[in-house]
């Protein structure tokens, strides 16, 4: 079977490595251009686009699928699309295209959090357990029929991106098991079933931690922010990197914000028990262990993170 496979970041190569490894032919790839990376701004190809280059398969850069994408994914004849994570909408002049349609692997239980970001918004709202599944693209936000679904356990430190990329492993198993129940025409998608949530690209507001909140939420934001936007508060105005936090429940009394020696740990206060730094990143300076940091306070009794 012919497949079309689009997909831009680092979460969609494991997909793309296994429908290739499982004798698929994939005729395309569909990406979104070089995007300028590090402080030098360098044009950088995507993840997927190259390890495309590497399996030398014809890469087909767009940032918006238009007239001309979509004439350029015709020509290539592809009987089936695979989508993760490629990051633009497919209009319906392309979705028409393959005789078998598109199909996406989106990393959670669906129709819980539809969107760019739902891995993250998982973490946030404190779900237990997430997963991912296949279902067929249509024009509305994951809105489409469910062909396969898998479930991983959230646990207690994850992070955005440590659960993310578990999920693009399995999720790449079952995309491979979904292609080729296609390909045999033992597939069938179902209609989703349950309550639906949103969960949109987050920005760097949504990395700001309010130590007016609980420990328990503060602790789940840092984590679903983490690697991007990433966590982060201000110091007298300056912006502060941080990772993700401990939780102290036997921690000292802290207003919200007051930070604090107890030992080695370096506590926040919040709006229950304390939390634990782990490490920090000054404006202007590298990430370093928050115990270090806090040496270099002169009077660490005065910070209070805003």
């Amino acid at each position: 079977m012919r497949v079309l496979f689009a997909g831009t970041p680092a979460v969609a190569v494991p997909s793309l490595d296994a429908l290739v490894a499982a004798g698929f032919d994939v005729v395309a790839v569909l990406t979104r251009p070089d995007a300028p990376l590090g402080r030098k701004r360098v044009l950088t190809p995507s993840p997927v686009a190259a390890r495309a280059a590497e399996l030398g398969i014809e890469i087909i850069h767009a940032a918006k699928v238009d007239a001309g994408v979509t004439d350029r994914i015709a020509a290539a004849a592809p009987d089936v699309a695979a989508i993760v994570a490629y990051g633009g909408l497919i209009p319906r002049a392309a979705l028409d295209i393959p005789r078998h349609g598109w199909i996406n692997l989106h990393f959670s239980l669906l129709p819980a959090w539809r969107g760019a970001a739902p891995v993250q918004h998982a973490l946030i709202a404190g779900d237990d357990v997430t997963g991912a599944v296949t279902f067929r693209l249509e024009e509305g936000l994951d809105t489409g029929p469910v062909f396969g679904t898998l479930t991983e356990t959230v646990g207690l430190k994850d992070t955005a991106g440590e659960l993310l990329e578990r999920l693009s492993h399995s999720g790449a198993v079952l995309l491979t098991q979904t292609l080729s129940a296609v390909d045999a025409g033992q597939a069938a998608a179902v209609p989703q079933q349950g309550d639906i949530s949103l969960a949109p690209k987050l920005t760097l507001d949504d990395g700001r931690l309010d130590w007016r909140q609980p420990a328990l939420a503060i602790g789940r934001r840092a984590r679903g922010v983490t690697p991007e936007p990433g966590a982060w508060t201000t110091v007298d105005g300056q912006r502060i990197k941080l990772e993700p936090v401990l939780l102290r429940p036997e921690g000292p009394a802290l207003e919200p914000g007051r930070v604090a020696l107890a030992g080695k740990s370096v506590l926040v206060g919040t709006g229950s028990h304390p939390v634990e730094l782990t490490r920090v990143q000054p404006a202007g300076k590298k990430m370093m262990n928050a115990a270090d940091w806090a040496r270099g306070q002169a009077k660490l009794e005065s910070v209070v993170f805003e």
